[in-house]
């Protein structure tokens, strides 16, 4: 999955935060949404402009972020 084919940062919308091409859809609200048990059909259905592609590059999007280590430390 290439997610750099759905996931954009644009300075001009979400003050840059990651985004869903095309869309003002982020990348922490599809994961807020999964994170409160909505589906994928669910998801789908109320935002009609995301596509499951859109959908699993969100993922790949976050497994490359872990990856090279973009995230917040959790603390124990």
């Amino acid at each position: 999955m290439d997610w750099q084919n759905h996931i954009i940062s644009d300075k001009q919308v979400l003050l840059g935060k990651p985004i869903i091409k095309g869309t003002r859809i982020s990348v922490e609200l599809i994961l807020e949404l999964f994170g409160s048990g909505w589906t994928e059909n669910q998801i789908l259905e109320a935002y009609p402009n995301l596509t499951t592609d859109s959908l699993r590059a969100v993922f790949a999007y976050l497994k490359d972020c872990l990856q090279q280590e973009l995230y917040f430390p959790i603390s124990a």
